[in-house]
């Protein structure tokens, strides 16, 4: 049975197949829309989610499917006690196949140890979020034609944002990527993602407190928030919030084709004056969420 729960799962010609399957999609929904007839998806949401808990229930009713689960711990048996794994193991009775996002590290590595049905790692903590990974994946390739080649800025939060994390795993494994890492000193990147992934496999990165600098050199600038659920106490959370405010006048050295992504939510890290910026990306990347999505599905069901 196929799980995904880090991207490090995923081959990349899996996830280039992926690509092309939500390419398709795109081009032909048609052909796609009673693929999961029957079928359904539970969502395990143990903390607040928009964008990837509806993104994964428009996939499943797109296909066809149904959806059921919870999006918050408490209105769930976890309230009365029941674990992870024990939680799995009762709604894989239910459904098919099962996304769950928990705020504990490693919460989906416990889950799987019981799971019937193939799980789908919604994100775990400042860990992993494979899932935002294909998003931002798809996204690049839709926006530059390209998956090589190129240079990643990655702005904000790159000390617990686990999007950042996922990225940096995946997109080192094509050719020709160069990453300029913009953070406070506070939230570099961790040393395990500078020394296992960056150094070990000998992928060109910057690190720098100077985005307006790093800007003419960007192909792709990856914005992310200061996450407050992240820290351990408020003064350090408001001393780093603002630390980068992306505005129009920031963009006046960029490349013309750059492309701007975020996660999202945002907070105030982009100027709403940015969105109408033919560069801005990150509600097309929400839409696209959606497609990759439902060719994950469709792949860990095996469905043809």
């Amino acid at each position: 049975m196929k799980h995904l729960i880090d991207i490090n799962d995923l081959s990349t010609q899996e996830i280039d197949e992926m690509i092309a399957v939500a390419g398709d999609i795109i081009e032909h929904p048609e052909k796609y829309c009673e693929k999961c007839k029957n079928k359904k998806l539970a969502t395990l949401f143990y903390e607040p989610s928009t964008r990837t808990r509806l993104s994964f229930e428009a996939a499943m009713y797109e296909l066809g499917g149904n959806v059921l689960g919870f999006s918050e711990a408490t209105s769930s048996s976890v309230a009365k006690g029941e674990s992870v794994s024990d939680t799995v193991r009762t709604v894989g009775a239910y459904a098919d196949i099962i996304a769950m996002r928990h705020p504990k590290e490693g919460a989906p590595v416990a889950a799987i140890r019981r799971a019937t049905v193939p799980l789908i790692n919604a994100g775990d903590g400042g860990h992993n979020h494979p899932t935002q990974t294909l998003t931002d994946l798809l996204t690049i390739s839709r926006e530059k034609g390209r998956l090589d080649n190129m240079t990643v800025g990655l702005c904000g939060d790159l000390k617990f944002g686990r999007t950042v994390h996922s990225l940096i795993n995946a997109m080192s494994r094509y050719e020709g990527i160069k990453f300029v890492l913009i953070a406070p000193d506070e939230l570099r990147i961790p040393d395990y993602v500078r020394e296992e992934v960056l150094e070990k496999n000998g992928i060109e990165y910057v690190e720098t407190t100077d985005l307006e600098g790093s800007m003419p050199q960007l192909d792709i600038l990856y914005m992310t928030r200061v996450q407050r659920e992240r820290f351990f106490n408020e003064e350090d959370y408001m001393r780093l919030k603002d630390s980068y405010i992306l505005t129009p006048d920031k963009l006046e050295n960029a490349k013309e084709d750059l492309s701007i992504l975020h996660p999202l939510p945002r907070v105030n890290e982009i100027s709403v004056a940015v969105d109408d910026d033919p560069r801005a990306a990150y509600f097309r990347q929400v839409e696209y969420g959606k497609y990759i999505r439902m060719a994950l599905i469709l792949k860990l069901l095996e469905v043809k």
